[in-house]
């Protein structure tokens, strides 16, 4: 791909597209700024070498259709407090008053284009939505990987209108980690799949259980297993129609599944619990996290990784009392890499977890892309990026 270091970008319009889909409270304040913080590198250099950026981004999902509680005034406001000048924000992101006040920019201005799924267009991937965009620019650059299996109108249709579209930093950084994991992994290459759905994560077992030495499950994911070897669940987590698939990967001897959870009848703050074997769970109860057993073993498997990738937490973390997994299992990775082990983090929940214990510094890379990544690992060829390889 081309990337943003091969763009001369000196007094000219960059339409920078990013993912600033940032969570919100009920107040409309930003409760986690991540995705921004993320993309400030690439937006800083555009600025230091005579660009302007014209930032777009989605956030939330309002229907195609102007929706105050979805528009990007409070990332205007978070975004200029981190980047530490003024952001100016257009009244949309297509039409005559946002073309005029991009055409007034001048070199050392940041433009933040109003919401694009405004308009239903940009998930449509509509080609003529794409032109009015390609009027507010000179140049693309694609920084938001958390929105490069989306094949929407910023994202596939619109670059294909520029003669160089490229790569931010990010997204460079991004798809190096990424690809390495899946082309040349030093061994031992471990993965840890947890998360609510085994639904979301097939694909990303079944391509990687080619690759890994082990691979660790836990969470939700972990019950359609023990169903598999016949054993009751009681209320856990299960979706039957993915139980014939289960029962294949269950031949994979890399596939490590826990041997013993933390059971409640109510998922509660302080519910009584129980530890019982993977095969002894109650009727009526409900795994919310991984054992003592289960993380004593995959810790040693941890101590020898080389390479350690994290898709899922392994527990219901958000509750105190059903985080013990996660957090050990994250002490683990965060060890693994002060070794100089490659350890990713996939992006969404796993990435709020170790934020929340504290490690999200303490690895190689945390992946801001939640259902991309998965994709990327599943070895799909993201549209977001396909449109941007080198012809």
């Amino acid at each position: 791909m081309i990337t943003l270091r091969e763009l001369s970008l000196q007094g000219r319009r960059v339409f920078l597209r990013v993912d600033f889909n940032c969570p919100l409270n009920e107040k409309g304040e930003i409760t986690d700024d991540t995705r921004i913080r993320a993309s400030l590198p690439t937006i800083e250099y555009v600025i230091h070498r005579g660009g302007i950026p014209i930032i777009a981004s989605h956030l939330g999902k309002p229907k195609g259709k102007f929706d105050p509680r979805y528009s990007l005034k409070p990332i205007k406001e978070r975004l200029a407090q981190l980047i530490a000048q003024p952001v100016i924000l257009t009244p949309d992101c297509i039409g005559e008053e946002t073309e005029r006040i991009v055409s007034w920019a001048k070199v050392g201005d940041i433009i933040l284009l109003e919401n694009l799924r405004f308009h239903p267009e940009e998930e449509k991937n509509d080609l003529g939505f794409a032109k009015s965009l390609r009027r507010l620019a000179d140049l693309y650059v694609n920084d938001a990987f958390g929105c490069a299996h989306r094949a929407h109108a910023s994202v596939e249709a619109l670059p294909k209108l520029f003669p160089n579209p490229a790569c931010g930093l990010l997204m460079e950084k991004e798809i190096r980690y990424l690809s390495n994991l899946i082309s040349s992994p030093v061994k031992p290459f471990v993965a840890i799949i947890g998360g609510a759905k085994i639904s979301d994560k097939l694909g990303v077992i079944k391509n990687l259980v080619k690759k890994v030495d082990h691979l660790l499950i836990g969470g939700g994911v972990a019950f359609n297993f023990l169903k598999a070897k016949g054993y009751e669940i009681g209320n856990s987590v299960f979706e039957p129609d993915k139980l014939e698939e289960a029962k294949s990967l269950l031949k994979e001897e890399k596939i490590k599944i826990p041997k013993d959870f933390l059971v409640v009848k109510d998922i509660t703050e302080g519910a009584e619990a129980r530890l019982v074997k993977e095969a002894e769970i109650p009727v009526n109860w409900i795994g919310v996290d991984i054992g003592e057993e289960t993380i004593r073993e995959y810790i040693n498997i941890l101590k020898e990784a080389k390479t350690i990738v994290w898709a899922g937490p392994l527990g219901i973390f958000e509750y105190e009392s059903f985080s013990r997994g996660t957090r050990e299992i994250g002490q683990a990775v965060a060890e693994a890499t002060k070794r100089e082990a490659t350890t990713v983090v996939g992006g969404g929940d796993t990435a709020a977890a170790i934020n929340k214990f504290g490690l999200g510094d303490k690895v190689s890379h945390i992946s801001t892309g939640g259902g991309a990544s998965l994709e990327f690992l599943e070895g799909k060829k993201l549209p977001g990026i396909a449109v941007l390889e080198r012809i």
